[in-house]
């Protein structure tokens, strides 16, 4: 059902080169997406309707949702999920209400200082998918932190659905009526992303998109770029586990199991010192998956390439593989997890021991599932309040700040051959420089 790679012994140099991994060919589907987003800008809200068609098979009048639909949805919801969905958002409100920045100014010199002022994003379009499953926590990690930077426009999209008459799924919009989000639109795929990049009749174009998607968002990100700001381009979900002797098999099965119920793509990996639990949790894995409702997707997605049980000689070796790895969600479940954990360099989000389970993180932990993919952890963070905010440097100098440092501006734009940077202080004191 799940592969194994043994590295035992030593560790080749270039670790990422062997570890598992999806396929994702973003350029490939470049090429797809690039007329749709072309398309999307000449015909505007026609054309995103004629591509949800196609590829969704919904009719449309029109993109946006109505309002007292997005009412009705909130009625309609299951007082259960309404519960567990105000629980999330709370939670997930404290802890991004945390992130927010303060302006900081630093004097530099007598009479001269520099302000960072933190600013949020006029307006961001929120992708939340749709498909194989639901998902009205994105729509709380989207806007949660878009909200606590305090973003005065947010639009939220997600594909529509041919059982709801071609809207998106109910319980999406009524996780937006509860966030006090009414702009909603049933869009999906690359066309959704280049309605807010370009804007529509029915949509004003919006300065950012976040949220993740399928490999078709992720393209249309990639291309769009420059013409809208991104979070980053989601590919598929991951899991991997570092886990010693202590580790309770059955925890680890689950585990690997609760993110490969995602897609056929989602990758799910452990790292371990000790070839007993591999067999325990392969032995495990065969039982659960069995019982789940998702069996066949679930097999598919361990079974493929991204996927495998990495053996190790030691933690220390295992902590070079994770980090090396960089995975989406690392659990750490060994002796002195904490300690182990603090340790890791390279995760979009890190769960510390038996009791804090990546289920957890997607729901109801109070931090952000919208994380780095593909490796990206070594380099990129997860969605936050700061994704959505701006720094900008505010720079005041007086008279005799300024005359301070002409000299040296002068003696460093000369040493570039940009004289007019110089003369451009220099203008301001009769052309004399200062001594």
């Amino acid at each position: 059902m799940i592969s194994r790679i043994d590295l035992r012994g030593s560790l080749p140099e270039d670790l990422r080169s062997v570890l598992p991994r999806a396929e994702l060919d973003v350029e490939a589907a470049l090429e797809k997406v690039r007329p749709i987003c072309e398309d999307v800008r000449h015909r505007g809200a026609e054309a995103v309707r004629e591509y949800n068609k196609a590829f969704g098979g919904v009719e449309q009048a029109s993109t946006r949702v109505p309002v007292h639909m997005i009412d009705e949805a909130l009625a309609g919801l299951d007082p259960a999920v309404c519960d567990a969905l105000e629980e999330a958002i709370r939670r997930t409100r404290i802890v991004h209400r945390d992130q927010r920045r303060t302006d900081t100014t630093t004097q530099v010199v007598p009479g001269g200082t520099v302000t960072e002022r933190w600013v949020p994003v006029g307006r961001v379009g929120l992708y939340v998918p749709g498909g194989r499953a639901v998902y009205p926590s994105s729509v709380v990690m989207n806007v949660v932190p878009a909200q606590e930077a305090g973003v005065r426009s947010l639009a939220v999209t997600s594909p529509g659905q041919r059982e709801f008459g071609g809207l998106p799924h109910p319980v999406i919009l009524a996780a937006c009526a509860l966030l006090g989000v009414d702009e909603v639109y049933a869009a999906g795929g690359a066309q959704a992303v280049a309605m807010f990049a370009y804007g529509t009749d029915e949509c004003p174009r919006t300065d950012m998109v976040t949220g993740p998607g399928n490999i078709w968002v992720a393209a249309a990100k990639r291309f769009l770029k420059g013409v809208i700001g991104i979070d980053s381009e989601a590919g598929p979900t991951e899991i991997a586990i570092l886990a010693d002797a202590t580790a309770d098999p059955v925890h680890v099965a689950a585990d690997l199991i609760s993110q490969a119920e995602h897609d056929t793509l989602a990758a799910a990996v452990l790292v371990t010192d000790s070839a007993e639990l591999a067999r325990a949790v392969e032995a495990e894995l065969a039982a659960q998956v069995a019982r789940t409702k998702h069996t066949e997707r679930i097999t598919e997605a361990l079974a493929g390439r991204q996927s495998g049980i990495v053996l190790v000689g030691d933690l220390e070796d295992g902590l070079k593989v994770v980090d090396a790895y960089a995975a989406e969600h690392l659990e750490i479940q060994t002796a002195d997890a904490r300690a182990v954990a603090a340790r890791v360099r390279n995760a979009g989000a890190i769960f510390i021991g038996a009791h804090a389970p990546v289920s957890l993180g997607d729901y109801l932990a109070g931090s952000n599932h919208v994380l780095p993919t593909g490796g990206c952890a070594c380099h990129s963070s997860g969605l936050s309040v700061q994704t959505f905010l701006r720094g900008i440097h505010v720079v005041e100098y007086d008279e005799p700040a300024l005359a301070e440092a002409t000299a040296r501006v002068v003696a460093l734009a000369e040493a570039e051959d940009l004289p007019a940077h110089g003369a451009a202080l220099k203008a301001r004191f009769d052309w004399e420089i200062p001594t």
